[in-house]
C-alpha cells in the first residue's frame, strides 16, 4: 500500500508568522494534530503540533497564576517560535510501511506529502493505525464488494480473508482477468497478501 492511498486531504496550513493562538485554533477547529508551516515566501520551513503549541502554555508549576508578577510576556507568541524545523517528508508513492518506519525512526507523528515541492497531503500515525487495524470480516466484505463491482454486480469469485491474506476464488477468462482481480483485492487498505485460486473441474 502507497501513502496516496491514505494520506489526508486538503492539508490545512500555517504561516511562520501566524500566532500560536491562530495554529492552535486551527488545529482544534480541524480535527488535526499538526500542520505544515509556510514562511513569508511559500518555502516550507516546519512543522507544528498540538504539543509544540502547549510546551510554553501550560505552567509547571499549578500556582504560576497566583504570582504578582506575570510570565505571559515570556511566552512565545508565534508559529516560527514553537515550530519543528526542517520537516521530515514523505511522497505519495512511498511505501506505507516505510512511512511508518521514519515516523518512528524521527520520532515525530505527521509527515507532509510532497509532490514536486507541494504539500499535497498528510499523513499520520493515526492514519496507519486505523488503515492497518482492521478486522477480517471487515476486509473481506470490502473486497468482495469491490470485485462484485467489477463482475457488473455478478458473485463471479468468493473472497475470504484470515488474519489480512486474502484469497479470491473463481472462474477466470484470462491470466489478464486473474491479474486485475488480484490488483484490486490489494488496493483495499489493511489487506496484508493475495492469492488467486481458480476453481477446477
Amino acid at each position: 500500500m502507497r501513502v496516496k492511498d491514505i494520506m489526508s486531504r486538503p492539508v490545512y496550513t500555517v504561516r511562520s508568522t501566524d500566532s500560536v493562538e491562530h495554529a492552535a485554533a486551527l488545529l482544534a477547529d480541524r480535527g488535526i494534530t499538526a500542520a505544515p508551516v509556510y514562511d513569508v515566501g511559500g518555502e516550507l520551513v516546519g512543522m507544528v503540533s498540538e504539543g509544540d503549541l502547549l510546551w510554553h502554555r501550560v505552567p509547571a508549576e499549578p500556582t504560576a497564576h497566583l504570582r504578582l508578577v506575570s510570565v505571559a510576556d515570556d511566552r512565545p507568541k508565534l508559529v516560527a517560535d514553537v515550530m519543528s524545523s526542517d520537516p521530515v517528508t514523505t511522497w505519495p508513492d512511498a511505501d506505507l510501511a516505510d512511512a511508518a518506519q521514519t515516523m518512528l525512526d524521527r520520532d515525530v507523528r505527521s509527515l507532509p506529502v510532497l509532490h514536486d515541492g507541494d504539500v499535497v497531503g498528510m499523513i499520520s500515525r493515526r492514519d496507519i493505525l486505523r488503515t492497518v487495524v482492521r478486522t477480517d470480516d471487515v476486509l473481506c466484505h470490502e473486497v468482495q464488494h469491490r470485485l462484485d463491482e467489477y463482475a457488473a454486480g455478478t458473485h463471479r469469485w468468493i473472497a475470504a480473508v484470515s488474519q489480512g491474506d486474502v484469497t479470491v476464488a473463481g472462474d477466470f477468462d484470462d491470466e489478464a482477468e486473474r491479474i486485475v482481480v488480484a490488483v484490486l483485492a490489494r488496493t483495499v487498505p489493511g489487506v496484508a497478501a493475495v492469492q488467486v485460486i481458480a476453481k477446477t473441474g
